[in-house]
């Protein structure tokens, strides 16, 4: 008996430890994506996609985001976009600030973690004021000239979304070369009439953060019934990708379920 409980002990701290270190283990991964009518100049231009940093809580997701930033900050790429839940308690924000300033010129929106709009127990309302260096986006939008074309973001603000009355559609520039939409819910893709954005950013739901693996797939013991979990989703003339987040919440562990940060290579379908 006392052999049984021992071997039960050693295998749950075994455990505990590979989903602490599976924190930690960050993905930097370069994927492509094909975008019906992208112009021939904005072919192989780079976005970089980043979210979920749930910063000021004991995790080794803060790992995670360090390695992450320091990556994205020497690839150098056309464009950042952070989608949400930036932190999870206050004490974060210093060190949210000094990663964000390694990303000058970013688009980021907020997630309901920001406005501790959750059920996890350790999180905390935040007022996050002005972002220096970079455009937070809520229910609106930016132009910016790229390779002499012109690139829209916009993004979604998560209490509008909370609501029900986020109308991101009503923000797109039908003028713009190529339109992009940040928010933090993955769900918003289904709210779209086709062809208002060619690529959509979300997170939100960090590839479940807790999996149980099996033969073909894996479970997601915290969003069991996600449509939409992480990676490349098409819909008609859309793309959307969600990201698996870099940091936790509830639990500081991930089990089958790196961190990632991803550069995304826009190219011409």
């Amino acid at each position: 008996m006392r052999a049984a409980v021992g071997a039960l002990a050693a295998l749950a701290a075994g455990g505990l430890a590979w989903g602490s270190f599976e924190a930690g283990w960050v993905r930097l991964r370069v994927l492509e994506v094909r975008l019906d009518g992208l112009p021939p100049e904005l072919d192989g231009l780079r976005v970089a996609h980043l979210s979920d940093f749930h910063l000021g809580v004991p995790s080794r997701g803060r790992v995670a985001v360090e390695r992450a930033v320091a990556w994205v900050e020497a690839r150098r790429p056309d464009v950042v976009c952070v989608t949400g839940d930036l932190l999870s308690r206050a004490g974060g924000e210093p060190l949210l600030r000094s990663l964000l300033d390694r990303l000058p010129g970013a688009f980021v929106v907020l997630g309901n973690h920001d406005l501790a709009d959750s059920r996890d127990p350790f999180s905390e309302p935040v007022e996050l004021g002005a972002l220096d260096g970079v455009t937070l986006l809520a229910d609106d939008s930016r132009t910016i000239e790229l390779r002499g074309r012109r690139v829209q973001f916009a993004g979604v603000d998560p209490r509008s979304y909370g609501r029900g009355e986020a109308q991101p559609a009503r923000l797109a520039d039908p003028d713009a070369d190529l339109r992009i939409l940040l928010c933090h819910f993955p769900g918003i893709r289904r709210r779209l009439p086709a062809g208002a954005y060619q690529l959509v950013l979300s997170g939100h739901l960090h590839g479940g953060q807790i999996c149980v693996p099996y033969p073909g797939g894996k479970l997601l013991l915290a969003h069991p019934r996600a449509r939409e979990r992480e990676g490349v989703y098409r819909d008609a003339a859309t793309v959307t990708h969600v990201s698996p987040g870099l940091g936790t919440t509830f639990v500081p562990f991930r089990f089958f379920a790196r961190p990632e940060a991803t550069e995304l290579v826009l190219r011409a379908a």
